[in-house]
């Protein structure tokens, strides 16, 4: 389930209202409506590419005969390569020219596709995704920057928004089913089937995409960038290795001391570079901070849990990918059912409420698999309650997460707030996926090589983290909510909370 929603600042308009009409009466002419169905596409192909992908796992273990470790990667290097580099993908739109930065990445991303479904290596592979996730990196801040620079700010560039955003929904779900049919074909087919329709993008975007200006002026933190993304990637390669080499190998302390090393520069960069992908001081909001936590909770637990399920229903108990794929629908249908109406049930029940019902629900959904799962489990009494409680969550949780995120933020840093939750979603996602194929594979090669009750017990070890993820999660989102509860009841001084406790951490 997966959805790219950046807010970037907005400083100017490609396509202004017709002349003498206010912003909300902004007429949608045959070219707006073209503009905004190419951005729709390429947001639509990134959550088609992804689900397709997630899907063939299995089947691309088998023919490249990679292990489970080596599989995370190819879900790890996209994640890593967006999540790493979104905020500097958005301040090179500023800097460059949204146009130039979106075409260019959209072209990058369909080649990545096409070299992606020739390669005979998992190495190769895994760079293919990673290059697929960088330019993911660069097109979905700047096709959202399109959108609200080219619809009117009120009642055009909400409708262009809420189509936008059923798109990402829809294309996840959709590639459910193209990718189980794909792979019945070859896996390779969930590689190359983006690519006529990136071109197909591409070609109308050179088209109706209208040229324009760099909207800023400076510099890139290039240093901000390497060292961030190079920590992280170094710290996911450490952390799935090392029950192999040994947690207390020198070459494991000394890869995890340099990954520290590189995060901690990336943190001095920030503080002395002129033009800093992240103001250090936005992580004093409490709320920016909470949004951040729990959307990787939210994220990180469902992305692991979806790769454990994968593997072991196809490579465990010989579910075809079709099979596999359609067991998992039901949780995107609910996220594109419910994806039009988000807006309003926000404005009813504010984002903290509907937080805590999202990580509720996700919570719930991985305790029922957990304690009643078993090596041969009927899906309608088993699996589906899981998958429509995971889906409700996701449903009412990334919205949520991303209206708190940017809420009471002033208008310049709109965009900085919602690339970082964004980030922290990608990197964090990627973090917990390494944690937990470290505990499920522990020194095996694949959950194949074993029966139906001994990879059901190599897997627990990883589904009690994501549950445990889960729960906190839930657990720092409550906190505020029963502080403001006990402030009307009590007059003495609330204990902080786990968002204000790590704002205290950052500071010293």
């Amino acid at each position: 389930m997966h959805m790219h929603v950046v807010s970037p600042s907005v400083t100017s308009t490609a396509l202004p209202p017709a002349s003498g009409a206010a912003p909300d009466a902004q007429r949608w002419t045959p070219r707006l409506w073209g503009i905004l169905a190419v951005l729709c596409l390429v947001l639509f192909l990134d959550g088609l590419d992804v689900s397709m992908v997630g899907v063939a796992l299995p089947s691309i273990g088998a023919e490249l005969e990679l292990s489970t470790s080596t599989l995370q990667w190819i879900v790890s290097g996209y994640v890593l390569g967006f999540g790493g580099l979104l905020l500097l993908g958005g301040r090179t739109a500023d800097l460059l020219g949204r146009r130039k930065v979106f075409l260019i990445a959209l072209a990058v991303f369909a080649i990545a596709s096409l070299l992606g479904g020739l390669v005979s290596n998992g190495p190769l592979l895994i760079i293919t995704r990673l290059i697929k996730g960088i330019s993911a990196a660069f097109t979905a801040p700047t096709g959202l920057s399109i959108i609200t620079t080219t619809f009117a700010e009120g009642a055009a560039r909400n409708k262009a928004l809420s189509i936008y955003t059923v798109f990402g929904a829809s294309g996840f779900s959709s590639g459910l089913i193209v990718g189980g049919l794909m792979t019945g074909i070859g896996w390779r087919w969930t590689f190359l089937a983006p690519v006529p329709i990136a071109v197909a993008a591409l070609i109308a975007g050179i088209a109706l995409i209208p040229r324009d200006r760099p909207a800023a002026t400076g510099g890139y933190d290039i240093a901000g960038a390497v060292t961030l993304t190079g920590g992280m990637l170094l710290l996911v390669y450490t952390v799935v290795s090392a029950p192999e080499l040994g947690w207390t190998h020198p070459g494991t302390l000394a890869s995890f001391a340099l990954a520290a090393a590189l995060l901690t520069t990336f943190v001095v960069v920030e503080q002395r570079v002129a033009n800093p992908l992240v103001r250090l001081g936005i992580l004093r909001i409490g709320h920016i901070v909470r949004a951040s936590i729990a959307i990787i909770a939210l994220f990180g637990s469902y992305l692991s849990f979806q790769f454990m399920l994968t593997l072991y229903l196809q490579d465990v108990l010989g579910w075809s990918a079709l099979g596999m794929a359609m067991a998992l629908l039901p949780a995107g249908m609910l996220v594109v059912l419910t994806a039009p109406s988000a807006d309003r049930m926000i404005a009813r029940l504010g984002t903290p409420r509907l937080i805590i019902v999202a990580l509720a629900a996700l919570s719930l959904g991985y305790l029922l698999f957990l304690f009643r799962i078993e090596p041969d489990p009927n899906y309608v009494a088993v699996i589906l309650p899981s998958v429509l409680l995971l889906g409700t969550g996701f449903a009412l949780g990334f919205p949520s997460i991303n209206v708190q995120a940017t809420a009471g933020v002033a208008d310049h840093e709109q965009g900085l707030a919602a690339g970082l939750v964004q980030t922290s979603m990608q990197v964090g996602a990627a973090l917990v996926l390494a944690v937990t194929t470290a505990l499920v594979t522990n020194g095996s090669e694949g959950a194949g090589e074993h029966t139906a009750q001994e990879a059901l017990d190599q897997f627990r070890p990883g589904l009690i983290l994501v549950t445990l993820i889960a729960l906190a999660g839930l657990a720092v989102t409550l906190v505020p909510l029963l502080r403001r509860r006990r402030r009307v009841t009590d007059d003495d001084p609330p204990a902080p909370d786990a968002g204000d406790l790590m704002i205290e951490a950052l500071r010293n």
